[in-house]
């Protein structure tokens, strides 16, 4: 008997939990050379910004023991331009496509919105929370600005999205926080449709030949299986404070990955990392994780949040 992969992300039905992760996977029209596409649950484009972006100056990526750290600086073409000149392939791929968007104003989180309304674009995923960029508003005097870090400004964007576009929303938090569950609640309250946990965690690698950083931005976002067991703590507390659904993301590169987010309460997962060691991860991940899931010999949607309380 086939086995049964089927989800439901909120308003979102998908033919399976395996999705692929902003910034990893390109526009997603770049990897369907190597898969077809329309295998996955669904496809999420890299973080689109109103404006094009440049990014930080090179190096941006560096090996890192389970992992690696990039300080890319969500380099993208604009809003516009995607609309334009990469949107018409994407959606002819007839998979669901989530847009990653980013904005360093709730202004600019709200045109992002506005834009993508009526497109067909499956949902949106709120970037609130990349480690590697100034988030400040252009002139301000006030640093970073993660939405994400503030329970308060991530249910202000939640809110202004959800104002402006009518489509499925994901807010997606960061582990750097000193009360997950508090900002997960305003997400959930502010009418995210559901969480994305984690986005990567700042680190920092330094050359001790050069006695220098060995990024150019000096630290950047850490990512791979190194980071798993923290993505999958961070899941796991996130479902003991809201029940809308979460994809989980952070270092899944197997099926056990996979199944193990799964059963922290994770609806869907994300593979990110793993994408540039092997293009075809994310189908290789789905057959795994089918195989797993049919030696449980349960549905797949009984094993979400599943844990023991305690080790048997």
């Amino acid at each position: 008997m086939p086995i049964d992969l089927s989800i439901q992300l909120g308003p979102l039905a998908l033919k399976n939990p395996v999705l692929v992760a902003a910034g990893t996977f390109g526009y997603g029209i770049e990897f369907q050379e190597f898969f077809d596409l329309r295998q996955l649950g669904a496809l999420i484009t890299k973080t689109i910004t109103l404006q094009p972006r440049l990014g930080n100056p090179a190096p941006r990526l560096v090996e890192t023991p389970a992992g690696m750290l990039n300080a890319v600086g969500l380099q993208n073409i604009g809003v516009e331009e995607f609309f334009s000149a990469k949107w018409p392939a994407l959606r002819a791929l007839g998979a669901p496509v989530i847009l990653s968007i980013a904005g360093f104003t709730l202004e600019e989180f709200g045109a992002l919105a506005s834009r993508a309304a009526g497109t067909g674009i499956a949902a949106l995923e709120l970037n609130l929370s990349c480690p590697n960029v100034a988030h400040a508003a252009p002139g301000s005097k006030s640093g970073q600005r993660c939405f994400a870090q503030s329970a308060e400004e991530t249910a202000s964007a939640v809110r202004t999205v959800k104002g402006a576009a009518d489509v499925p929303v994901f807010a997606k938090l960061s582990a750097e926080v000193s009360d997950l569950a508090a900002v997960a609640r305003a997400a959930v309250e502010a009418g995210a449709d559901g969480l994305t946990l984690i986005n990567t965690i700042a680190g920092m690698v330094i050359d001790s030949d050069r006695e220098a950083p060995a990024l150019a931005n000096r630290t950047g976002g850490l990512s791979g299986p190194a980071i798993r067991p923290i993505a999958v703590r961070c899941v796991w507390e996130a479902r003991q404070a809201v029940r809308v659904p979460i994809i989980g993301v952070g270092g899944v590169a197997s099926g056990r990955d996979a199944l193990e987010m799964i059963l922290a309460g994770a609806s869907a997962i994300q593979v990110g990392t793993a994408n540039f060691w092997n293009p075809r991860a994310p189908l290789v991940i789905l057959k795994e994780l089918g195989a797993l899931v049919g030696q449980k010999k349960r549905p797949l949607r009984e094993l979400i949040g599943a844990v023991r309380a305690a080790p048997a």
